[in-house]
């Protein structure tokens, strides 16, 4: 009898080749355009340079795939807004 296994990780971000959607649509978009590259200006340095930055490529996003905390950034807008006054201050007369 087949036994399937119960998958517990349906929180987690989709990953593909280890990378989260949007860092692989970008490799994927390196790809082909190095591929073009590739295409119009044939030569084996430019092959050889290529598969150097696409790999250089895809080893700097998983590294920043792991390490998330790089891409974090202080948000520019506040969750809540209030009217409360945040200081003792009064800047108007009563």
């Amino acid at each position: 009898m087949k036994r399937y296994k119960v998958y517990k990780d349906i929180r987690k971000r989709a990953v593909i080749m280890g990378l989260p959607i949007s860092l692989f649509a970008l490799m994927m978009t390196s790809v082909i355009g190095s591929l073009l590259f590739i295409i119009f200006s044939f030569n084996l340095l430019v092959i050889i340079l290529v598969f150097i930055f696409n790999g250089g490529l895809y080893t700097a996003l998983t590294q920043l795939s792991k390490h998330s905390a790089l891409l974090h950034f202080k948000k520019v807008f506040p969750t809540t807004i209030c009217n409360k006054r945040e200081s003792q201050l009064q800047y108007e007369e009563n």
